[in-house]
């Protein structure tokens, strides 16, 4: 009898930077092609056109962005692609205005996990970290998060380097580097590109 392999433990992050204002935008947008529909006249075709392709922007900019840890991997799903690096060739990661992970002689970056300019700027003072409330409120709750996320994806890469007997800034490490993958996300590519050739079409005619 074959044995199945177990599917990879998946431990997703929460987006700091979009979700809210993304279904915000998408409800607008909606809002605009019932009234196009509605309204119908000439500029019909261009506005719902225009509204589609505004909500695609919307999506692929504030809601697709994730990071999640999937078994050994480091999973960074972009705007228009899906980076997956191998934890245990993970050197470094640090939260700012957006997520940076640095793998090799490569950076990579995530806008789904980030903290705004001035919270940068406060945790780059010396003592900053660790100095938010027990309770966070506002601001200091994205604080908080950012930190946590920091601590734990370095955490998991160094599990996965315990497993894999491989030692920080090895030969070995920087091998596992070369297993860095991108997937383009075709649907949002083709669907951003055929919007915005039919906007153009929409407006010419």
């Amino acid at each position: 009898m074959t044995e199945q392999t177990p599917d990879p433990v998946i431990e997703r992050f929460r987006s700091t930077s979009g979700p809210v204002w993304g279904v915000v935008g998408l409800l607008l947008v909606a809002v605009v092609v019932a009234f196009a529909l509605v309204e119908r006249g000439d500029a019909t075709v261009p506005l719902v056109t225009g509204a589609l392709l505004v909500g695609a922007l919307v999506w692929a900019a504030m809601l697709r962005p994730r990071v999640l840890a999937a078994g050994d991997d480091l999973v960074l799903r972009g705007m228009l692609d899906t980076v997956t690096v191998p934890l245990a060739a993970v050197d470094d990661v640090v939260v700012r205005q957006v997520l940076a992970v640095r793998a090799g002689e490569r950076r990579y970056v995530s806008s789904a996990v980030g903290r705004s300019l001035r919270q940068s700027v406060r945790a780059e003072r010396p003592g900053a970290r660790g100095a938010a409330p027990a309770t966070p409120t506002g601001a200091d709750v994205t604080v908080a998060y950012a930190d946590f996320v920091e601590d734990r994806i370095r955490q998991l890469a160094e599990d996965a380097r315990q497993r894999a007997g491989v030692r920080r800034w090895s030969a070995e490490q920087d091998a596992l580097a070369a297993g860095v993958r991108r997937e383009w996300a075709w649907p949002e590519i083709a669907g951003l590109a055929g919007l915005a050739v039919a906007l153009a079409v929409s407006l010419a005619a």
